[in-house]
């Protein structure tokens, strides 16, 4: 079970999670980024795990409506395009922060 971070928190006007794990990186994540990579069934087919919704498909300017804890593993995020189905999980949330798969190659 992956340890929940010290800080998630919205920083609307900059459009990003910041993020802070106990253990690990600090990453300021971008919304665009983060609902394009929802985990849900809306946005990943269920049988194949084929993505229909990428951050590609995102609007630029997506923002949060809110954002509130599913018990002590998730978040659950309403987005301003509606959607508010999908739950991050803590362990899906540290390996995309690992991953930082939104920064431009070095």
């Amino acid at each position: 079970m992956t340890t929940p971070p010290r800080t998630f928190r919205a920083l609307r006007a900059e459009q990003v999670f910041e993020i802070a794990w106990p253990d690990g990186p600090e990453v300021r994540m971008p919304f665009r980024y983060l609902r394009g990579r929802c985990p849900c069934a809306s946005c990943v087919d269920e049988f194949t795990s084929v993505r229909k919704i990428d951050v590609i498909d995102v609007p630029a300017m997506i923002g949060v409506e809110a954002a509130s804890m599913a018990g002590n593993y998730a978040v659950k995020i309403t987005w301003t395009d509606r959607h508010d189905t999908g739950l991050f999980t803590w362990e899906y949330l540290r390996k995309l922060s690992d991953t930082r798969e939104w920064e431009p190659p070095a």
